[in-house]
């Protein structure tokens, strides 16, 4: 499959470099100002008949903050099969990576979304595009990095499960294990997360809930809308659905009471086709949901088979990249 790639941070570079692995080809790759695209395709490049050069991209994108002389409407343009939408994550409106993924299936191509902020705040409208369209949108990488966690859902069928849970954070994940194993308080080990690079200079978006809680509102799109023939039948779930609580108020005496109870608090986020929940809760210390550091665990609630559990590393680059091109290969 010939891939254009939009967006050139951890995750988009690591789909250019780890593509040829899986068979495809990158045929153009944008970043916020500028683009590469293949010969023959819309612009500056390599015969597009051996697509742009990974690490050519990649060491521009290292050295001078760029990846080509193009302009980025010139990778949209490109001739790819599958559009790779790997831009910040952005809410209300998810833009400008609701239009890219609109553009592709205007255009009858497929789109694969690492970008929460579409599948989050505007499935409706994703839905509608995809029905007026030849082309489908996969988005895996967006709930829990390589954990396949839509995909188990989708193959059970999603009316078939109940409730989907989890953590789905790991810089909360990070901090809340500390504090349990070291008796430190919040600010302490944010600082301590923040040296690590585990933590953003602004930490909001994580200790907040909020990203776990995007994550549940996908997960719970997928429930509502795969449980019914008719889409005008479920309910459409935006961020502003979910009921979120984040961790800067645990206090460290909290988690230390837990664990004399052989207990411990982790961030876990709920989802089914009717509610999104979001809040620190007190879970076995030796249970299920403990898992530790920056690793995610999603628990699937099903009808038939139980429940379900699928654990590991829920974002970085390779990681999340890993998710994209499964993705990729689901619509070969």
């Amino acid at each position: 499959m010939r891939l254009a790639v939009i967006g050139a941070g951890a995750v988009g570079r690591s789909v250019v470099e780890l593509a040829g692995e899986h068979g495809h080809e990158v045929v153009a790759v944008a970043d916020s100002s500028t683009a590469v695209v293949a010969d023959g395709t819309g612009g500056p490049g390599a015969d597009d008949s051996a697509g742009v050069d990974p690490d050519a991209v990649v060491a521009r994108k290292s050295e001078r903050g760029i990846v080509g002389d193009a302009d980025p409407d010139d990778a949209l343009a490109a001739d790819y099969d599958v559009l790779v939408e790997a831009t910040p994550t952005t809410l209300g409106d998810a833009e400008p990576g609701f239009s890219h993924v609109t553009a592709a299936l205007e255009r009858d191509r497929h789109a694969v979304l690492a970008n929460k902020g579409p599948v989050a705040e505007r499935f409706g409208d994703l839905r509608a595009a995809v029905d007026d369209s030849d082309g489908e949108i996969r988005f895996e990488a967006t709930v829990g990095g390589a954990i396949p966690a839509v995909s188990t859902v989708e193959d059970i069928e999603p009316g078939h499960v109940t409730a989907v849970r989890g953590v789905l954070n790991g810089t909360a994940n990070f901090i809340l294990t500390r504090m349990a194993a070291e008796g430190l308080d919040y600010d302490h080990v944010l600082a301590e997360a923040q040296d690590l690079g585990v933590a953003e200079a602004d930490p909001s978006f994580d200790v907040d809930g909020t990203d776990a809680a995007l994550k549940c509102v996908i997960l719970a799109n997928v429930l509502s809308f795969g449980a019914v023939d008719d889409p005008d039948a479920a309910r459409e779930f935006t961020l502003a659905d979910a009921d979120v609580s984040g961790i800067r108020d645990v206090p460290g005496s909290a988690l230390r009471l837990a664990a004399e109870d052989g207990r411990t608090v982790r961030l876990i986020g709920e989802a089914t086709g009717e509610t999104v929940r979001v809040a620190p809760r007190l879970v076995p210390e030796n249970g299920t949901l403990a898992v530790s550091g920056t690793q995610n665990i999603v628990q699937i609630e099903t009808t038939h088979a139980g429940r379900l559990n699928i654990s590991g590393r829920g974002a970085g680059g390779p990681e999340t990249a890993s998710a994209v091109l499964g993705d990729v290969g689901r619509l070969e």
